[in-house]
């Protein structure tokens, strides 16, 4: 259509859309007709200048908001640990810089360092340079998915680049895709209390609250508050049935773990209450089989030899509770039929892994085990009580299908013969970290000997959400208390590292 043409049609249409009145300035409705006519035309001006209005505001990375706000706080809050380092690290000036300064006895050097711009791929700066006595400016352009240059490798060792997935997941909120992207450029320049901050930035300015905790938990308080345990019950389970759904698409290994380790979670601790180990265990396995999955819920059998037999102490009557408690699964209750269908319960081992059959006359059909569940599994003191070798044989015939262990334990205890402490300790190790962390909840304390007041905790929200960890602080005159985002990686946190972020 022409354009004066197009320009026409539009105009009697919003001619006919609305009659105003010169007196009363009322709006008269459109006809059926005309909002027909006029829709038409909508969608023509649509196509027509798509390019010219509406295109490049949907295709910015950040808003007008974000993007001020990201580049005042940058150049206001982290000249020094961030925009500079970055410069030096990222980008054609710190190998100058090197180049020149063994000649120039340190005479070249980068002072100062602007954020100008920030795009989907790019942190444009400018960065002014002495050299001797002259000063200069320089435009400098540090990808967002950049490694160190030549010659920087040293002061700066790289990190691995940020799985697709995972930036798949934040790709539809531009500020977090940005904070995640800038989280691994701090990691490598060594700038670790940022990485805090910018997780902190995300959630103020509209990104998905990655990595934020509810408020007023009140963790040291034990019994726990019936919300606060509905609260980690929800994460995890959400959790879970993320990495499930994964799993079936090929995008993550079927090997899961979880760590859910608050106060009454902690076995190590006299606040432990196994009651909340199994509530946890019933809301996972049921926001499963939600979604039509069957699940096996699966406690370690007795291990040993001899009279020298047993189970750990954490899981002493487990299995009898588990079955035994309220799953709502009986008629006219929320769960009918759940229990028994797509819930079941079993032991460790290769044996407990049901696959599909097909019935006949004398044996009905067989419904195979889609996910398998197993709570806390551990090795035990003494000879022939590795866990190891039934989990890897269950873990082996259930295929490409989840496994998920809860709470594990898998290190090597203490036995005789050497069985758990020289032969094939490399092969249990790789098997044990093959399990890749879906979901993490633990508490940190001021000393290893003293479990309260909780210094902070680290987290991993999701299968491929973030790891931060937080520190908790409580506010004045009281107020409550918040779990303030600290430090953030893509990888578990270093003792080390986690500690410098800490404020005394």
């Amino acid at each position: 259509m022409a354009p004066f043409a197009l320009l026409l049609l539009l105009s009697q249409t919003f001619t006919d859309a609305f009659s105003v009145s010169s007196h009363s300035r009322r709006l008269t409705p459109m006809s059926a007709s005309v909002a027909s006519r006029q829709r038409r035309v909508t969608s023509l001006c649509s196509s027509a200048f798509a390019s010219v209005e509406t295109g490049k505001a949907e295709d910015r990375y950040l808003n007008d908001e974000q993007l001020d706000f990201c580049k005042a706080y940058l150049n206001e809050h982290h000249k020094t640990d961030v925009l500079l380092p970055f410069t030096q690290a990222f980008s054609d000036l710190g190998t100058t810089s090197i180049q020149k300064n063994m000649w120039m006895g340190g005479s070249f050097s980068i002072t100062d360092a602007t954020v100008t711009d920030i795009t989907a791929d790019t942190l444009f700066l400018e960065a002014t340079v002495v050299e001797g006595r002259k000063t200069s400016t320089k435009q400098v352009e540090v990808p967002l998915d950049s490694d160190p240059v030549e010659g920087m490798l040293r002061t700066y060792p790289t990190q691995p680049p940020i799985d697709p997935l995972h930036l798949e997941r934040s790709a539809p909120f531009g500020i977090d895709n940005f904070v995640r992207r800038m989280v691994r450029l701090c990691n490598i320049v060594k700038a670790y209390g940022a990485t805090g901050k910018l997780i902190q930035l995300g959630v103020q300015l509209g990104g998905r609250g990655v990595g934020k905790l509810h408020d007023d938990m009140y963790l040291n308080q034990v019994p726990h508050n019936r919300f606060v345990r509905k609260y980690f019950y929800d994460m995890a389970s959400q959790a879970a049935l993320d990495a499930a759904v994964l799993c079936s698409e090929g995008k993550l290994t079927n090997r899961m773990k979880m760590t859910v380790m608050f106060p009454e979670m902690n076995p190590s601790m006299d606040s432990y209450r196994i009651g909340t180990l199994l509530e946890l265990a019933r809301s996972i396995a049921i926001k499963l089989a939600e979604q039509n999955l069957r699940v096996r819920v699966c406690v370690q059998g007795s291990m040993g030899v001899g009279i020298f037999t047993g189970i750990p102490k954490q899981l002493n009557g487990v299995s009898t509770l588990l079955q035994r408690m309220d799953w709502e699964s009986e008629v006219g209750e929320e769960n009918e039929g759940m229990v028994g269908d797509y819930v079941n319960f079993g032991f460790v081992g290769k044996e407990h892994v049901v696959d599909a059959k097909e019935g006949d006359r004398e044996n009905s059909a067989v419904q195979q085990d889609d996910v398998f569940l197993i709570i806390c599994p551990q090795n035990m003191l003494g000879l022939e009580c590795s866990i190891i070798q039934p989990l890897s044989e269950m873990v082996e015939a259930a295929g490409d299908r989840p496994v998920i262990i809860l709470n594990p334990d898998l290190t090597d205890k203490i036995s005789s013969q050497g069985q758990q402490s020289i032969r094939g300790r490399q092969q249990r190790i790789d098997f044990a970290e093959s399990f890749e962390t879906i979901f993490q909840f633990q508490n940190i304390y001021t000393s290893g000997t003293s479990y309260f007041p909780i210094l902070g905790s680290v987290v991993k929200l999701g299968p491929i959400e973030p790891w931060v960890a937080h520190q908790r602080r409580d506010l004045v005159n009281d107020g409550g208390e918040v779990y303030v985002p600290v430090y953030a990686a893509e990888s578990l946190p270093d003792n080390e590292v986690l500690m410098k972020t800490f404020s005394r």
